[in-house]
């Protein structure tokens, strides 16, 4: 029972105090309440605070601003708590490496993102410039905060402003693990990596807004779906099944990344020795026209066959995405015959240029894998801007100072040659298997030119034309001639190429490459 002083005044012991602290706290871990949570696990989702605990190291999470609430007193709010504002925020670790975090909940007015709400979100963000570590942001949100009006909008511009701010200095990754609509979708869009759950949607107008100004009827799903988001805008990164997957695809990627832009992407143990791999010498057909599956080689050249594949199901021509070779962190870019021939398109062009982009802000040497027959033609790929969007992978291979090395497997035609970081654009080490032809364009397309009169001339066209084109493979497309004008370092073995990357990489791991001063270059976007 509470005493009172001589005055009259109420004495709180610190028994009662640490009591209301308790159940504060406990008011917080019910976040709407159990009706809501249990509403929301039905559904086959984890609680914010669920999320968080699944992705850090357990007893590692410090809490920040739990007890921060809104200051709105419009529309029925004045007398309206709404536990941790709608936002779980704070401190962790991954792996022991520190992290900061914010988590929206859903159960809390439906993860209404409102003006204190924002700002919590945005002093993680800070936190994580100060330190040095990534950001994660799990989005489960129905919008903003209606009943604070501009308040709102304006805390929506300082998460967009901040998220430019940690842009190549600190990872900034984004789980969407339910509605994520209207400007709301900007913040994971401005962030590095986009990971996506079955049952999350993301839309800048929804469903019903569409059937108003359009007349068309389209699904939440089809509209902002994983699936939509992969196949065809390429605005995610990856799908996860659920949570759970979500979280663990984060952790993942973390992984392979430095917590910074002062710092290498962390190394693993390795065993020193890299035995020759004779599977190699066979994997490319005979047949240069033969598609084959390009995942097959990184698996071999690459630690443990330990290969995360970004976007994998966005412009499948093209392949991104981290590795090791001997502990190190690399990215790998490489063309998939399988898919279109492996030729390079807009949307390839978008998803390597963004990559090598990323790679080269953190540190993360490139290694690219080349087989690539030319850059895609047709009228929609001019209409389209390929010029344009091509450009971008040239300009970010070129501007990238990080470690580039080169392999080229098979064909390396034309423009496209340049574009997957031939030795011209600044590739550090460049090799070439004995299939490689280095040409302006394939012997077939090159005889019909050089010779037309020739083949037009003779009495038996077909003979003549295989003739020809035997003779430019043989005098142009071959690895010696381009070995023969420094185009490539050396022509190696397929089976010692991992060697050949190791020491590569080992070698280049001092290299400084200082550019002309200037605020930035200008992409051609």
């Amino acid at each position: 029972m509470a005493e009172k002083a001589s005055n009259g005044v109420k004495i709180v012991s610190m028994v009662e105090r640490v009591k209301e602290l308790r159940e504060r706290r406990a008011a917080l871990e019910l976040g709407g309440g159990r009706e809501r949570i249990a509403k929301h696990k039905a559904a086959g989702k984890l609680t914010a605070r669920e999320r968080v605990d699944h992705l850090l190291d357990p007893g590692s999470f410090q809490e920040m601003y739990g007890f921060a609430q809104h200051r709105c007193t419009h529309f029925g709010m004045a007398d309206k708590e709404l536990p941790a504002d709608g936002v779980v925020t704070g401190a962790g670790v991954i792996n022991g490496r520190l992290v900061h975090i914010a988590s929206q909940d859903f159960t809390v007015a439906g993860g209404a993102a409102g003006e204190i709400h924002c700002d919590k979100i945005v002093e993680m963000m800070k936190n994580s410039l100060k330190t040095g570590s990534p950001f994660v942001f799990v989005n489960d949100s129905g919008g903003a905060r209606i009943q604070e009006g501009i308040d709102s909008l304006a805390a929506y511009g300082r998460i967009f402003f901040h998220n430019t701010l940690l842009s190549g200095v600190v990872p900034q990754v984004s789980l969407i693990c339910g509605p994520c609509a209207g400007g709301a979708a900007y913040s994971p869009a401005l962030t590095d990596f986009i990971i996506q759950t079955r049952h999350a949607q993301m839309f800048i107008t929804g469903p019903s807004v569409i059937k108003q100004v359009t007349g068309q009827t389209v699904s939440a799903e089809e509209l902002g779906g994983p699936e939509a988001h992969m196949h065809y805008s390429g605005v995610v990164h990856f799908i996860a099944e659920n949570d759970h997957e979500a979280v663990d695809i984060c952790k993942r990627l973390l992984s392979f990344l430095p917590s910074n832009n002062l710092e290498d992407p962390p190394a693993l143990p390795h065993d020193q020795m890299i035995a020759p791999d004779p599977s190699l010498n066979s994997v490319i057909p005979d047949n240069p026209r033969a598609g084959y599956d390009m995942h097959d080689i990184i698996a071999r050249l690459v630690d443990n066959a330990d290969f995360l594949e970004v976007q994998r199901e966005y412009a499948k021509n093209m392949i991104v995405g981290f590795a090791r070779i001997m502990g190190r962190t690399i990215g790998v870019i490489a063309n998939q015959p399988n898919f279109r021939a492996g030729c390079l398109d807009i949307d390839a062009s978008d998803k390597s240029s963004r990559f090598i982009r990323f790679c080269n802000a953190f540190n993360i040497p490139l290694v690219t894998l080349v087989d690539v027959p030319g850059f895609m033609p047709g009228v929609e790929q001019e209409y389209g801007g390929i010029i344009r969007h091509g450009a971008k992978m040239l300009f970010a291979y070129s501007a990238a100072t990080v470690p580039k090395i080169t392999v080229i497997l098979r064909k390396a035609y034309g423009g496209a040659y340049l574009a997957m970081c031939g030795k011209d654009l600044g590739a550090d080490r460049c090799c070439a298997w004995p299939t490689a032809e280095i040409a302006v364009m394939g012997a077939e397309g090159a005889a019909e030119i050089v010779f037309r009169r020739e083949i037009d001339a003779a009495p038996d066209k077909a003979a003549k034309r295989a003739e020809l084109i035997d003779l430019y493979r043989n005098t142009f497309s071959t690895p010696y001639v381009a070995a023969g004008r420094r185009m490539v370092d050396d022509v190696i073995e397929p089976a010692e190429t991992r060697r050949y990357l190791a020491l590569a990489l080992d070698s280049l791991i001092t290299k400084r490459d200082l550019r002309p001063a200037k605020k930035h270059g200008l992409i051609p976007l």
